[in-house]
């Protein structure tokens, strides 16, 4: 799938064209009209908000809430690719690693749906075909019979070592998550080990992985002290390679006996002075998500103004894509299920 040429990269067209992408995504106040409506509503606006190729050409095939959620990963996964094989050079290359994303994703929910017994079809509504997996590949993953069949096919096809203590602890304990977490290591592991520091487009690159790894590993922390989770133990879900929180300081925070010192603990590192005034003193675990996605946004949001001809304002742009299709689902998922309006509208992320 990599096919670089060794050039720099069309950065100023494929800038533009992300930001033109931008300008059309959805705003605060399409949100507060989709809360006013019913899940067929809510389909035909977004129909008319540039969905509208997805929802009619599934649209023979399922309807209502099916409908809207195919629709809206179809749309992503098309943008995405789109992006993608607009780019060429070492951005094409960064752009495809990024979007690996999407094979870890899809691998999870390929997992998660087999263990809860769903069937082929009700898996696939949730797959985000955006990585280099594409339809086929994913099919194979489907048509794979136990866990540890999808794995060998997963592993096959995307170069993923599974180590022998990953594989004896699902059969052990039939849980997945030291599976997933797993996952998610080797995947910012490949992203830093890919590019280096020898060129600025890539040493800008790797710096927001890096930042990104960080923010991961503070949601974590946030995360298992809701669930009042503590000590050394939290360690197993570490990733390494941020570049302000060490395995020094994530000890240190996972240790801390309450959030006011953990409070303490982080005022050193900036997403904590970030955040600080978003989080309420205990926060739940779904305030706890929106905050830290607001601060992705917002820190993709500025890297992007700072280094405007750059793979970062693609980045830009598929974080706020993706989260439109979060806040879409959302709403059609609460509106579904009878949330009232005022939870829906907490839960939204601008």
């Amino acid at each position: 799938m990599f096919r670089s040429t060794g050039k720099k990269g069309n950065y100023a067209y494929t800038s533009a064209r992300v930001k033109a992408k931008k300008s059309k995504l959805l705003r605060e106040e399409d949100y507060n009209k989709m809360l006013m409506m019913s899940v067929p509503e809510i389909s035909h606006y977004i129909s008319d908000a540039g969905y509208s190729r997805e929802i009619a050409d599934l649209a023979t095939r399922h309807s209502g809430l099916d409908l809207l959620e195919y629709a809206t990963y179809a749309n992503m996964a098309k943008a995405f690719r789109s992006i993608l094989l607009a780019s060429t050079g070492e951005l094409y290359d960064m752009v495809l690693a990024y979007l690996t994303k999407w094979d870890f994703w899809n691998l999870k929910v390929v997992l998660r749906g087999k263990s809860y017994g769903l069937a082929a079809d009700q898996i696939r509504e949730d797959l985000v075909p955006a990585g280099k997996l594409q339809e086929d590949s994913l099919n194979k993953l489907l048509a794979a019979g136990t866990i540890e069949d999808t794995l060998a096919v997963f592993s096959a096809m995307a170069h993923v070592h599974f180590p022998t203590e990953i594989l004896n602890s699902y059969k052990d304990t039939h849980s997945l998550g030291d599976i997933e977490d797993y996952l998610v290591k080797v995947y910012y592991k490949n992203l830093l080990e890919l590019f280096g520091t020898d060129t600025r487009p890539s040493l800008i690159f790797r710096n927001y992985i890096r930042s990104e790894i960080d923010v991961l590993n503070l949601e974590t922390v946030l995360k298992l002290k809701a669930g009042g989770i503590l000590g050394e133990a939290g360690m197993k879900y570490y990733v390494p390679g941020g570049i302000e929180i060490d395995e020094k300081l994530m000890l240190q925070m996972l240790t801390a006996p309450d959030m006011k010192t953990l409070e303490g603990s982080v005022a050193q590192i900036q997403i904590a002075a970030d955040i600080k005034g978003v989080l309420p003193t205990n926060p739940t675990m779904q305030e706890i998500v929106a905050a830290m996605k607001q601060y992705e946004i917002g820190l993709a949001n500025s890297v992007a103004h700072m280094y405007p001809l750059s793979v970062i304002p693609v980045f830009d742009y598929m974080i706020h894509k993706e989260n439109e299709v979060g806040n879409i689902r959302m709403i059609a998922r609460g509106t579904e299920s009878g949330l009232d309006r005022e939870t829906m509208k907490t839960l939204l992320v601008m």
